[in-house]
């Protein structure tokens, strides 16, 4: 099984065969519109306003919960208990919509999909806006004792980046979108996040399937937030690619195997994580998910070239299947 999953570290250098990933160090890669009338854009956008109507419930809760454990006024108590059983109420059927709208794969499949069975693609983790110039104008200043206007435009660069990578492009520009804003990471907590001090900049994301908030100034934090927008989408990539050909069904292999590599080095170096989705038993499923969507893609392969070989009446299935478990015993 091993042999099959990618490396984060492989899929970062092999990255390069399109021509947006080789001219990243040198142009600016903008998202997609967010007000662009698609079905996924659509989707991302009720996404994103059940996170909010979710956080606002919380909150809502947590401050319920602390006037109930404050007070000794029966009545108080009384009215407060009520009212936690109306957020209560609310909380559920807003994961519920979250649930079913985690469960919406049809909008994510390839044109050609019909008679094809449907993969499973991953929503993108939601993110608020972060302003990197004040925080960093000021260590700029205090540290390196140099006038920070000097680098107004980088800092707004990676401001802007991600920005851009809240609305990442579901093709190739969109993964070179994310791996360059995860290569700035890497630079950003060499020369701006000593792990001593606080700089004031907090990284709040959302849970992808629970919708619950989650707030760290680690920097591993959000790495591992993009990584993960990063592998859903490659699972989405690997979901559009036309499965009723030889050429689309490697093309979704390779996407899924990316997927899954990039959720195993998230597993592998992420830990102490404070949302659902990055949490270890997770990310172990999510790899289990993306090997196994790989495997069907590869049987659907095989079946296809032996559809083409042979006649449909004399193709004989159960030879495919042990052929197919022979090549993942050598693979493994």
């Amino acid at each position: 099984m091993e042999g099959l999953v990618k490396s984060c570290d492989q899929a970062m250098e092999e990255n390069n065969y399109n021509e947006p990933t080789q001219e990243l160090p040198f142009c600016f890669i903008r998202g997609s519109d967010p007000r662009a009338a698609t079905c996924r854009g659509k989707l991302q956008s009720k996404r994103c306003k059940l996170n909010q109507e979710i956080n606002k419930e919380l909150r809502l809760r947590a401050g319920a919960e602390n006037l109930y454990k404050a007070t000794t006024n029966r009545k108080l108590r009384d009215t407060v208990a009520l009212e936690l059983s109306f957020v209560n109420s609310n909380l559920q059927l807003l994961k519920e919509q979250l649930a079913e709208l985690n469960s919406s794969m049809e909008i994510y499949q390839s044109e050609s999909h019909n008679g094809v069975m449907p993969m499973i693609p991953l929503g993108l983790k939601e993110t608020k806006e972060i302003d990197f110039m004040e925080a960093f104008s000021d260590f700029i200043l205090e540290h390196y004792s140099e006038e920070p206007s000097t680098y107004v435009d980088a800092i707004a660069d990676i401001t802007d980046t991600r920005q851009a990578c809240k609305t990442p492009s579901r093709d190739a520009l969109g993964t070179a979108l994310l791996f360059r804003y995860y290569n700035l990471l890497y630079y950003v907590e060499r020369r701006f996040i000593p792990p001593d001090r606080n700089i004031g900049i907090f990284f709040e994301w959302y849970d992808s399937l629970t919708g619950v908030p989650s707030c760290q100034r680690t920097i591993s934090f959000e790495k591992a937030c993009t990584l993960f927008n990063l592998g859903a989408i490659y699972t989405q990539i690997g979901t559009r690619h036309d499965r009723t050909t030889a050429d689309g069904l490697n093309a979704s292999v390779d996407s899924f195997l990316r997927a899954a590599g990039i959720f195993r080095h998230i597993y592998d170096t992420f830990t102490n994580a404070p949302s659902m989705d990055l949490k270890p038993q997770v990310l172990d499923v999510l790899v289990s998910l993306m090997l196994s969507q790989a495997r069907e893609c590869l049987f659907a392969k095989f079946q296809l070239q032996t559809e083409i070989l042979c006649e449909p009446e004399s193709m004989d299935h159960s030879r495919i299947i042990i052929k197919l478990a022979v090549l993942m015993r050598r693979m493994a």
